[in-house]
C-alpha cells in the first residue's frame, strides 16, 4: 500500500477512485472484504458508498487495525475487524459465518505508516532495527533471516524477489560480514548494498538497498504466499456478479494476479491443436479491465508513492 490509509490521518488511499468504480457489482452489495484493512482508507470509503454494507476487515498489524478502528467509528455497527494474513480470508469469513461476499479487495504490499516508521525497519532512508515484520506476534525478523539463512537461500531472495543483478555478491558479503558481527540495523544492511551495488556516477539506477530490502520484506512476511492463497480462496467466497480487485505495486504480484486471473477467465486449457477440449476448465472470472488502471497525473502529483500501483478487477461468472 502505498499510502496511509486513511482521508482522516491526512492521506488518500491509493487508486481510490478507481476502485470505487471498477469494483461495484450489479445488483446490492451486502458483504465486502477488505483484507488489508490498513488504516482503513479504502473500507472507509466502500461503507460510506454502500451505507447498509457490512465488512470483514483483515490485517497482519495491530497498530494499523486500532487506527482504522477509529477510522470506521461511524459505522462501528457494520464492521468485524480481524488480525491475521490476508492469505487465510475464507477462513476469516467462515468464521463470521458469511458463506459469500459481493466484493474483495486487496492492497498488497507495505504501507507509507509502516515504511515512515523507522522502528519497523522497512526503509533503509532512516536507521532502525532491521525488523520488517508485518506482524510483530512474528519471531522471523529481518535480521534473524540475514543472520541465519545460508548463502543459497539469501542468494535466491535478492535473485527472485528483488531481481537483485549482483545477488550472488550481496549474499556472499553479508554471509562475510554477519562472521565478524551480525547485521542488526537497516544501516548495517544498507552498508553492504551500498558497497556491493556502488552508485554509478551519471547513471539513473535506484538506491542500491531499495531491492535488497525489498526481497527481504517479501520473504520475511511471506508476500506472495500469502496472496496466491488469497486469491485460491477468494474465489469461491465471490457470489454471481461479485467482484474482486487487486492492487499490487511489485512486478512479482502483478504476474501472480495477471496469471491467475486469465486462468480463471479461460475456456479451455489444452494444448493448442486438440480438436475437442479434454480438460473440461470451466471458466469463474470475467475480466473487467484487461489492462491494469494506473494512477492519474492528479493522483501521481499528490501521492508520488502510487507511481507502481496498479489495479485488477474480476467479476465471478
Amino acid at each position: 500500500m502505498s499510502s496511509v490509509d486513511s482521508p482522516e490521518f491526512g492521506h488518500i488511499p491509493v487508486l481510490a477512485d478507481e476502485v470505487l468504480e471498477l469494483l461495484s457489482p450489479s445488483g446490492e452489495v451486502k458483504r465486502i472484504i477488505d483484507g488489508t484493512l490498513g488504516l482503513g482508507g479504502h473500507s472507509s470509503l466502500m461503507l460510506k458508498k454502500y451505507s447498509s454494507a457490512e465488512l470483514l476487515g483483515i490485517d497482519r498489524d495491530g497498530e494499523a487495525l486500532s487506527g482504522a478502528q477509529k477510522v470506521l467509528a461511524f459505522a462501528s455497527d457494520r464492521i468485524r475487524l480481524v488480525r491475521g494474513g490476508f492469505g487465510s480470508l475464507a477462513d476469516y469469513a467462515a468464521e463470521a459465518g458469511w458463506a459469500e461476499v459481493d466484493m474483495i479487495l486487496l492492497d498488497v504490499g507495505v504501507s507509507s505508516m509502516q515504511i515512515d516508521n523507522p522502528q519497523r525497519g522497512f526503509t533503509f532512508r532512516q536507521d532502525g532495527p532491521l525488523d520488517m515484520r508485518m506482524d510483530k506476534r512474528s519471531p522471523g525478523t529481518a535480521s534473524r533471516l540475514v543472520n541465519s539463512a545460508p548463502y543459497g537461500e539469501l542468494e535466491r531472495i535478492f535473485r527472485e524477489y528483488g531481481e537483485v543483478e549482483k545477488s550472488r555478491k550481496l549474499a556472499a558479503a553479508i554471509v562475510e560480514q554477519r562472521e565478524i558481527r551480525p547485521l542488526v540495523s537497516t544501516a548495517d544492511l544498507a552498508e553492504i548494498c551500498d558497497k556491493v551495488m556502488p552508485k554509478i556516477p551519471g547513471k539513473k539506477t535506484l538506491p542500491a538497498p531499495t531491492l535488497c530490502f525489498q526481497a527481504l520484506r517479501i520473504a520475511v512476511n511471506d508476500e506472495l504466499g500469502e496472496l496466491e492463497r488469497a486469491l485460491k480462496g477468494a474465489i469461491p467466497l465471490l457470489r454471481k456478479g461479485g467482484r474482486i480487485g487487486i492492487i499490487s505495486f511489485h512486478s512479482l504480484e502483478d504476474r501472480i494476479v495477471k496469471n491467475f486471473f486469465r486462468l480463471e477467465s479461460t475456456e479451455c486449457l489444452c494444448p493448442p491443436g486438440l480438436p475437442v477440449c479434454r480438460c473440461g476448465h470451466l471458466p469463474r472470472l470475467k475480466l473487467i479491465n484487461k489492462k491494469p488502471a494506473t494512477a492519474s497525473d492528479k493522483e501521481l502529483e499528490m501521492n508520488p508513492r502510487s507511481a507502481p500501483a496498479k489495479l485488477r478487477v474480476a467479476e465471478r461468472l
